[in-house]
């Protein structure tokens, strides 16, 4: 039988690395924005001669060093790729707006879409444009504001379910417990994944953080907590099983046998959905293939957060309890108050 508590040291250690090894990239590592992050344009063209993405790169570029704005050029990044199995390929361009006005930056981008045009024309005539989008400089900060403040509400709204779900049964363990360690435990999960993320998008230029970025990190809040609970309810039934049969509980053993108990459940649901995400990853479309290494990252790590270190920090906050249930107060209708 895996005796968890017993190594819960060095499991603690390896969440308190691996929290560091995040903590690192989110701090010291500039963030690989897309533009939805910080204001830009996508085009997107059709074609049909045989055409050089790189030699079309460098025309752009080149072109794009006219386009300044007090002296500094306003697009301080471009990419230009093949959408792959079809005859297109598309423009991202990053625009530094520094202090300019919403309009005369939209009045910038546009001359920078009419000459990307005009240049594309003279390599083929029949080039058309099929898809123009213009972020505004103002998206990330909405972004930013609206998702921490959804995952504000999210883990506040988790812990309070957590304390209700575990209240109705008394065991001798304070709910408070189960909700401040499950808030813990998503926390270390969510910043986890995150911090794995900006590491590889600095090293991998492909993934870059924008919109998918954020709602992946929000689903592994609904993720995360899956096993977590699962493992929990396993521990309060097992308490309960004890005390009704008059053992002695002994908190160590009842966790230990509750994770062995739910050990391969969890490890079978969590291989079989890191499985498809590995499928969706090298086989899916390019366009989600940055939600789906976030999620990769935090299946993983929430996988390992429930088993190893959740349940071990519900012993270390309770070991001192005395185990008991608490029955509850029937109502009796002949009780009466007497006034």
């Amino acid at each position: 039988m895996l005796d968890v508590i017993k190594n819960r040291v060095s499991f603690y250690i390896i969440a308190l690395v691996l929290f560091v090894i995040s903590l690192i990239p989110a701090i010291f590592i500039p963030l690989n924005l897309w533009i939805d992050m910080t204001g830009g344009v996508q085009l997107e063209y059709n074609y049909t001669k045989d055409l050089k993405i790189e030699d079309i790169r460098k025309q752009i570029e080149e072109m794009s060093k006219k386009l300044v704005s007090g002296g500094e050029s306003i697009i301080t990044s471009m990419q230009v790729y093949k959408i792959s199995g079809e005859n297109k390929f598309s423009i991202i361009a990053w625009f530094n707006s520094g202090d300019m006005e919403e309009k005369e930056l939209d009045s910038m981008k546009n001359t920078f879409k009419a000459e990307v045009l005009e240049t594309l024309k003279k390599q083929d005539s029949t080039i058309t444009e099929t898809q123009y989008i213009n972020i505004g400089k103002n998206f990330w900060d909405y972004i930013k504001k609206t998702a921490l403040l959804t995952f504000a509400i999210s883990l506040v709204w988790i812990g309070l379910y957590v304390a209700w779900a575990f209240s109705w049964f008394a065991t001798g363990i304070s709910p408070v417990s189960f909700a401040s360690i499950t808030i813990l435990t998503l926390f270390h999960d969510v910043f986890v994944a995150a911090g794995l993320y900006i590491l590889a998008s600095f090293f991998f230029k492909e993934f870059q953080i924008d919109t998918f970025f954020v709602t992946a990190v929000l689903t592994i809040l609904g993720y995360s907590i899956n096993d977590t609970i699962v493992i929990f309810d396993r521990i309060r039934t097992n308490i309960a099983k004890n005390v009704k049969t008059k053992k002695k509980p002994d908190l160590k053993d009842i966790i230990n046998e509750s994770i062995n108990e739910t050990l391969a459940r969890s490890i079978y649901t969590s291989l079989t959905l890191f499985i498809v995400l590995v499928a969706i990853f090298f086989f899916g479309p390019e366009a989600i293939k940055w939600f789906i290494l976030v999620m990769i990252f935090g299946t993983v790590v929430g996988t390992y957060s429930s088993i190893f270190i959740a349940s071990p920090l519900l012993y270390d906050f309770n070991k001192n309890q005395e185990l008991k249930i608490v029955e509850k107060k029937k109502y009796n209708p002949d009780d009466k108050i007497v006034v």
